[in-house]
Protein backbone atom coordinates (compact mmCIF):
# COMPACT_ATOMS: atom_id res chain seq x y z
CA UNK A 1 0.00 0.00 0.00
CA UNK A 2 1.11 3.29 -0.58
CA UNK A 3 2.21 6.11 2.08
CA UNK A 4 -0.99 7.64 2.82
CA UNK A 5 -0.70 11.39 3.82
CA UNK A 6 -2.72 12.92 6.20
CA UNK A 7 -4.15 16.35 5.22
CA UNK A 8 -5.24 17.87 8.77
CA UNK A 9 -6.37 21.47 7.34
CA UNK A 10 -8.56 22.22 4.22
CA UNK A 11 -6.33 24.97 3.27
CA UNK A 12 -3.72 22.90 2.81
CA UNK A 13 -2.19 23.52 -0.62
CA UNK A 14 -1.42 20.06 -1.74
CA UNK A 15 -5.40 19.66 -1.89
CA UNK A 16 -6.11 22.75 -3.74
CA UNK A 17 -7.32 20.84 -6.81
CA UNK A 18 -10.38 19.27 -4.85
CA UNK A 19 -11.22 22.37 -3.43
CA UNK A 20 -14.66 23.67 -4.04
CA UNK A 21 -15.84 20.65 -6.12
CA UNK A 22 -19.32 21.85 -8.16
CA UNK A 23 -17.84 25.34 -8.38
CA UNK A 24 -14.67 24.57 -9.88
CA UNK A 25 -16.55 21.97 -12.40
CA UNK A 26 -18.66 24.62 -13.72
CA UNK A 27 -15.72 26.94 -14.47
CA UNK A 28 -13.59 23.99 -16.09
CA UNK A 29 -10.29 22.07 -15.18
CA UNK A 30 -8.05 22.48 -17.49
CA UNK A 31 -7.42 19.23 -19.14
CA UNK A 32 -8.14 17.90 -15.38
CA UNK A 33 -11.10 16.19 -13.57
CA UNK A 34 -12.61 14.59 -10.62
CA UNK A 35 -13.26 10.87 -10.50
CA UNK A 36 -15.83 10.46 -7.43
CA UNK A 37 -16.48 7.08 -5.55
CA UNK A 38 -14.90 3.62 -5.46
CA UNK A 39 -15.94 2.19 -9.04
CA UNK A 40 -15.19 5.12 -10.56
CA UNK A 41 -11.88 5.32 -8.96
CA UNK A 42 -11.32 1.88 -10.06
CA UNK A 43 -12.24 2.86 -13.77
CA UNK A 44 -9.92 5.62 -13.95
CA UNK A 45 -6.91 3.26 -12.60
CA UNK A 46 -8.27 0.86 -15.58
CA UNK A 47 -8.28 3.74 -18.02
CA UNK A 48 -5.69 2.97 -20.90
CA UNK A 49 -5.28 6.67 -21.64
CA UNK A 50 -6.42 8.88 -18.71
CA UNK A 51 -4.03 9.03 -15.55
CA UNK A 52 -4.59 9.83 -11.82
CA UNK A 53 -2.58 11.84 -10.35
CA UNK A 54 -3.67 12.19 -6.83
CA UNK A 55 -6.14 10.87 -4.37
CA UNK A 56 -8.17 12.20 -1.27
CA UNK A 57 -9.86 9.47 0.77
CA UNK A 58 -11.80 9.66 4.07
CA UNK A 59 -9.87 8.12 6.33
CA UNK A 60 -12.68 6.25 7.57
CA UNK A 61 -12.33 4.44 3.78
CA UNK A 62 -8.64 3.72 3.82
CA UNK A 63 -8.39 0.44 5.63
CA UNK A 64 -11.52 -1.22 3.14
CA UNK A 65 -9.75 -0.06 0.16
CA UNK A 66 -6.32 -1.94 0.69
CA UNK A 67 -6.90 -3.76 -2.62
CA UNK A 68 -7.34 -0.34 -4.37
CA UNK A 69 -4.69 1.63 -3.18
CA UNK A 70 -2.32 -1.55 -4.05
CA UNK A 71 -3.13 -0.95 -7.73
CA UNK A 72 -2.12 2.96 -7.42
CA UNK A 73 1.29 4.09 -9.60
CA UNK A 74 3.73 4.75 -7.19
CA UNK A 75 4.40 8.52 -8.05
CA UNK A 76 0.80 9.18 -7.34
CA UNK A 77 -0.08 10.91 -3.59
CA UNK A 78 -2.69 9.52 -1.33
CA UNK A 79 -4.14 11.93 0.60
CA UNK A 80 -6.34 11.02 3.65
CA UNK A 81 -8.23 13.30 5.96
CA UNK A 82 -11.38 13.06 8.47
CA UNK A 83 -14.88 13.78 7.16
CA UNK A 84 -15.31 17.01 8.85
CA UNK A 85 -11.91 18.61 6.66
CA UNK A 86 -12.83 16.39 3.62
CA UNK A 87 -16.08 18.29 3.47
CA UNK A 88 -14.69 21.42 3.81
CA UNK A 89 -12.34 21.31 1.08
CA UNK A 90 -14.82 19.33 -0.94
CA UNK A 91 -17.63 22.30 -0.21
CA UNK A 92 -20.17 19.88 0.43
CA UNK A 93 -20.64 16.52 2.27
CA UNK A 94 -18.98 14.01 0.72
CA UNK A 95 -21.04 10.66 1.79
CA UNK A 96 -18.93 8.16 -0.80
CA UNK A 97 -15.18 9.82 1.07
CA UNK A 98 -13.50 9.09 -2.35
CA UNK A 99 -12.49 11.72 -4.90
CA UNK A 100 -9.38 11.41 -7.60
CA UNK A 101 -8.00 13.72 -9.30
CA UNK A 102 -7.34 12.74 -13.41
CA UNK A 103 -5.08 13.97 -16.19
CA UNK A 104 -7.12 13.62 -19.48
CA UNK A 105 -6.01 11.71 -22.14
CA UNK A 106 -4.74 13.80 -25.26
CA UNK A 107 -7.39 14.54 -27.68
CA UNK A 108 -7.81 12.92 -30.92
CA UNK A 109 -9.91 13.76 -34.08
CA UNK A 110 -13.01 12.03 -34.81
CA UNK A 111 -11.58 10.69 -38.04
CA UNK A 112 -8.52 9.71 -36.32
CA UNK A 113 -10.51 7.71 -33.73
CA UNK A 114 -12.89 5.74 -36.35
CA UNK A 115 -9.74 4.90 -38.23
CA UNK A 116 -8.51 3.12 -35.50
CA UNK A 117 -11.56 0.83 -35.10
CA UNK A 118 -11.96 -2.94 -35.94
CA UNK A 119 -13.37 -3.69 -39.51
CA UNK A 120 -16.78 -4.24 -37.26
CA UNK A 121 -17.47 -1.82 -35.20
CA UNK A 122 -20.37 0.49 -33.89
CA UNK A 123 -20.44 3.62 -33.02
CA UNK A 124 -22.35 6.06 -31.17
CA UNK A 125 -22.99 9.68 -31.91
CA UNK A 126 -24.38 12.03 -29.47
CA UNK A 127 -25.73 15.27 -31.36
CA UNK A 128 -27.22 18.50 -28.84
CA UNK A 129 -27.13 16.33 -25.54
CA UNK A 130 -26.70 18.81 -22.82
CA UNK A 131 -27.62 16.79 -19.59
CA UNK A 132 -24.64 15.73 -17.46
CA UNK A 133 -27.22 12.89 -16.57
CA UNK A 134 -27.94 11.55 -19.97
CA UNK A 135 -24.53 11.35 -21.15
CA UNK A 136 -23.30 9.85 -18.14
CA UNK A 137 -26.03 6.91 -18.58
CA UNK A 138 -25.68 7.26 -22.51
CA UNK A 139 -21.65 6.31 -22.19
CA UNK A 140 -22.88 3.67 -19.15
CA UNK A 141 -25.09 1.61 -21.71
CA UNK A 142 -21.99 2.22 -24.36
CA UNK A 143 -20.23 -0.19 -22.21
CA UNK A 144 -22.71 -2.45 -21.23
CA UNK A 145 -23.34 -3.07 -25.16
CA UNK A 146 -19.82 -2.98 -26.64
CA UNK A 147 -19.92 0.70 -28.32
CA UNK A 148 -16.37 1.17 -29.68
CA UNK A 149 -16.40 4.47 -29.63
CA UNK A 150 -18.46 7.81 -29.15
CA UNK A 151 -18.80 10.95 -30.96
CA UNK A 152 -20.24 14.38 -29.59
CA UNK A 153 -20.62 17.52 -31.80
CA UNK A 154 -19.54 20.74 -30.06
CA UNK A 155 -23.15 21.68 -28.25
CA UNK A 156 -23.18 18.36 -26.23
CA UNK A 157 -22.00 18.14 -22.39
CA UNK A 158 -18.29 16.60 -21.59
CA UNK A 159 -18.25 13.16 -20.48
CA UNK A 160 -15.07 14.05 -17.99
CA UNK A 161 -17.87 16.33 -15.91
CA UNK A 162 -17.62 14.92 -12.75
CA UNK A 163 -21.37 13.98 -12.55
CA UNK A 164 -21.49 12.18 -15.71
CA UNK A 165 -18.96 10.24 -14.92
CA UNK A 166 -20.58 9.06 -11.60
CA UNK A 167 -23.44 8.26 -13.62
CA UNK A 168 -21.63 6.10 -15.93
CA UNK A 169 -20.39 4.70 -13.08
CA UNK A 170 -16.74 5.25 -14.63
CA UNK A 171 -17.45 4.25 -18.28
CA UNK A 172 -16.73 7.76 -19.97
CA UNK A 173 -13.23 6.43 -18.65
CA UNK A 174 -13.14 3.47 -20.82
CA UNK A 175 -15.24 4.38 -23.67
CA UNK A 176 -12.90 5.74 -26.10
CA UNK A 177 -14.51 9.11 -27.46
CA UNK A 178 -14.30 12.27 -29.61
CA UNK A 179 -15.06 15.23 -30.24
CA UNK A 180 -16.15 16.86 -33.74
CA UNK A 181 -15.10 19.61 -34.57
CA UNK A 182 -16.83 23.01 -35.44
CA UNK A 183 -18.29 23.05 -38.78
CA UNK A 184 -17.10 19.21 -39.07
CA UNK A 185 -19.97 17.28 -40.40
CA UNK A 186 -20.65 13.91 -38.16
CA UNK A 187 -22.29 12.16 -41.22
CA UNK A 188 -19.17 12.90 -43.76
CA UNK A 189 -16.70 11.45 -40.96
CA UNK A 190 -18.64 8.13 -40.87
CA UNK A 191 -19.32 7.77 -44.82
CA UNK A 192 -15.56 8.47 -45.16
CA UNK A 193 -14.65 5.75 -42.93
CA UNK A 194 -16.99 3.15 -44.00
CA UNK A 195 -20.13 3.52 -41.55
CA UNK A 196 -23.94 2.80 -41.83
CA UNK A 197 -25.59 5.25 -39.95
CA UNK A 198 -29.12 4.96 -38.23
CA UNK A 199 -30.59 8.06 -36.77
CA UNK A 200 -32.81 7.33 -33.82
CA UNK A 201 -36.39 9.75 -34.09
CA UNK A 202 -40.13 8.89 -32.69
CA UNK A 203 -40.84 9.24 -36.72
CA UNK A 204 -38.51 6.52 -38.26
CA UNK A 205 -39.66 4.98 -41.32
CA UNK A 206 -37.54 2.16 -39.96
CA UNK A 207 -38.88 -0.14 -36.93
CA UNK A 208 -35.80 -1.40 -34.44
CA UNK A 209 -36.78 -4.73 -34.93
CA UNK A 210 -36.11 -4.57 -38.89
CA UNK A 211 -32.73 -3.54 -38.13
CA UNK A 212 -29.99 -5.50 -39.44
CA UNK A 213 -26.55 -4.84 -38.52
CA UNK A 214 -24.00 -3.94 -40.94
CA UNK A 215 -20.24 -4.33 -40.26
CA UNK A 216 -19.77 -0.70 -39.30
CA UNK A 217 -22.43 0.74 -37.66
CA UNK A 218 -23.13 4.17 -36.25
CA UNK A 219 -26.51 5.22 -34.54
CA UNK A 220 -27.08 9.29 -33.70
CA UNK A 221 -29.05 10.44 -30.97
CA UNK A 222 -30.30 13.67 -30.33
CA UNK A 223 -31.81 15.73 -27.82
CA UNK A 224 -34.89 14.98 -26.09
CA UNK A 225 -37.52 17.57 -27.60
CA UNK A 226 -36.21 18.76 -30.47
CA UNK A 227 -34.21 15.51 -31.59
CA UNK A 228 -31.98 15.12 -33.79
CA UNK A 229 -31.41 18.03 -36.78
CA UNK A 230 -33.84 18.43 -40.11
CA UNK A 231 -30.33 17.91 -42.01
CA UNK A 232 -29.27 14.45 -40.40
CA UNK A 233 -32.61 13.17 -40.71
CA UNK A 234 -32.91 13.72 -44.49
CA UNK A 235 -29.32 11.90 -45.00
CA UNK A 236 -29.76 8.75 -43.03
CA UNK A 237 -32.38 5.79 -42.41
CA UNK A 238 -34.59 7.06 -39.33
CA UNK A 239 -35.66 4.10 -36.54
CA UNK A 240 -38.06 4.11 -34.47
CA UNK A 241 -38.36 1.96 -31.16
CA UNK A 242 -41.91 0.96 -31.14
CA UNK A 243 -44.25 1.68 -28.17
CA UNK A 244 -48.07 1.79 -26.89
CA UNK A 245 -50.21 3.83 -29.34
CA UNK A 246 -50.27 7.49 -28.65
CA UNK A 247 -47.12 7.77 -26.64
CA UNK A 248 -43.82 8.18 -28.14
CA UNK A 249 -41.27 9.30 -25.21
CA UNK A 250 -38.48 8.42 -24.05
CA UNK A 251 -35.45 9.18 -21.94
CA UNK A 252 -32.97 9.48 -24.58
CA UNK A 253 -30.20 7.32 -22.20
CA UNK A 254 -33.28 4.75 -21.98
CA UNK A 255 -33.30 4.79 -25.67
CA UNK A 256 -29.77 4.34 -25.97
CA UNK A 257 -30.07 1.06 -24.10
CA UNK A 258 -32.78 -0.41 -26.17
CA UNK A 259 -31.46 0.22 -29.62
CA UNK A 260 -27.94 -0.65 -28.29
CA UNK A 261 -29.12 -3.78 -26.88
CA UNK A 262 -30.58 -5.21 -30.78
CA UNK A 263 -27.23 -3.54 -32.51
CA UNK A 264 -25.28 -5.75 -30.15
CA UNK A 265 -27.65 -8.97 -31.24
CA UNK A 266 -28.28 -7.21 -34.71
CA UNK A 267 -26.18 -8.82 -37.20
CA UNK A 268 -26.65 -8.71 -41.38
Amino acid sequence: MPEIINISDAEDPRVAPYRDVRERDLVGREGLFIAEGEVVLRGLLDSSGHRPLSLLIAEKRIGGLADLLERVPADVPVYAAGQAVMDAIAGFPMHRGILGLGARAPGVAAADLLAGLPARALVMVLVGIANHDNVGGLFRNAAAFGVDAVLLDTTSCDPLYRKAIRVSVGAALQVPFARLGAGEDALDVLEAAGFTSFALTPSGTLALAQVRRPARTAVLFGAEGPGLPAEIMARCAGVRIQMSAGFDSLNVATSSGIVLHHLAEAIA
